[in-house]
């Protein structure tokens, strides 16, 4: 009833939903784990440093990563503003996100913004 060629394709066609590659490698990061990134971005921003990677781990996924500042701060409208890199990795999944943070007026910093990097 099945010709030898209709038998290799169901096959093929098994192996390829079971798959080596999970789904997870290609998932965005969970906004708990950017929580975790966010809070050690700011951290480091404020420490005032640049050209050092600062690691950053949620405990309850096992994700993690590195934060690093880009360049000395600048003015942004009334705001002072600091650009960063940031890693993650969870499993075998592995990113690198863009982000920028701004110093509140009560001198602390805040990240604004924290998304894929673009690449090109």
């Amino acid at each position: 009833m099945f010709s030898k060629s209709d038998t290799d394709v169901d096959q093929t066609g098994s192996a390829r939903r079971s798959g080596h590659q999970p789904e997870m490698a290609n998932a965005p990061p969970s906004e708990v784990d950017l929580a975790y990134a966010r809070a050690v971005a700011a951290d480091a921003l404020g420490r005032g440093s640049k050209d050092s990677s600062i690691p950053w781990e949620n405990p309850h996924t096992g994700a993690g990563g590195n934060i690093t500042p880009l360049a000395v701060a600048y003015g942004a409208g009334t705001s002072t503003c600091r650009d960063f890199l940031a890693s993650y990795v969870r499993g075998e999944a592995q990113a690198w996100l863009q982000g920028e943070a701004c110093r509140t007026e009560h001198g602390k910093w805040e990240v604004k913004s924290l998304k894929p990097l673009k690449q090109g």
